[in-house]
């Protein structure tokens, strides 16, 4: 569904890709873990239309994106959470929801009724009418995925969801992330540093240092390899 061939990107001199590539396939859940400062995030942004590689493509069910508008990425079927949630505080958690899905949806209506299941996916449906302000963390977590889905995305990108979270509250988000890629065939692409999500989530996982691709392969793969010991999981790492 995504191929990331051979991206390139630098600012002002520093890298944070060199000739990385790498592919999700339909229906899959891969994880892109490294340090900070790996060049994560500036994949992503690639990938969702910030701004274009320096060289390199980025193709998205057999098409080119290179260049898309973030408003033209989600119409060719991406959605994406940000590391930093910032819900419209002043709306509902509902029009919150409703704001995403009026994307595919012609109607109000129909927007209601589509945000009002995805507001039950992510058990939220009893908070539908507070202020988006008022949610707790992991509340304002969830209600970061709910409106990227209600955009019907086909590969969803997910920016350290499960950042800050207890235990517990992770273990909720990954029960709920399974779900999606098992029973939606929702392709699932996420950064995370909590590697007791990757572990229980990830079918492959990507490695980036320094721009580069250092190792790829399953969970159990990954953490194994010297590589990945000595660059991250040797470093402050939730588990």
């Amino acid at each position: 569904m995504l191929s990331v061939q051979n991206f390139s990107k630098s600012f002002r001199g520093l890298k944070a890709g060199s000739a990385a590539s790498f592919e999700v396939e339909r229906g899959g859940l891969v994880a892109l873990i490294g340090p900070n400062g790996a060049g994560k995030t500036t994949c992503f942004n690639m990938i969702a239309g910030v701004f274009p590689p320096d060289s390199g493509n980025i193709v998205f069910a057999n098409k080119k994106i290179n260049g898309f508008r973030p408003d033209q990425v989600c119409a060719a079927g991406i959605g994406r959470t940000f590391q930093i949630v910032k819900p419209f505080a002043g709306l509902s958690v509902l029009d919150n929801v409703i704001v995403g899905a009026l994307h595919r949806e012609r109607s109000v209506a129909g927007a209601r009724a589509l945000a009002l299941s995805i507001l039950e996916k992510l058990k939220l449906q009893e908070k539908k009418d507070l202020p988006a302000s008022s949610l707790t963390l992991p509340d304002r977590k969830r209600l970061e995925v709910a409106r990227a889905l209600a955009t019907r995305p086909k590969l969803l990108l997910l920016d350290e969801a499960m950042a800050g979270l207890r235990p517990t509250e992770c273990d909720e988000l990954v029960g709920v992330f399974r779900e999606l890629n098992r029973a939606d065939g929702l392709t699932i692409l996420l950064i995370e540093h909590v590697m007791r999500a990757v572990m229980a989530l990830a079918q492959k996982v990507v490695v980036l240092h320094h721009g580069e691709i250092i190792a790829r392969g399953t969970p159990a793969e990954v953490v194994r390899d010297p590589a990945v010991l000595e660059c991250y999981l040797g470093e402050e790492t939730e588990v």
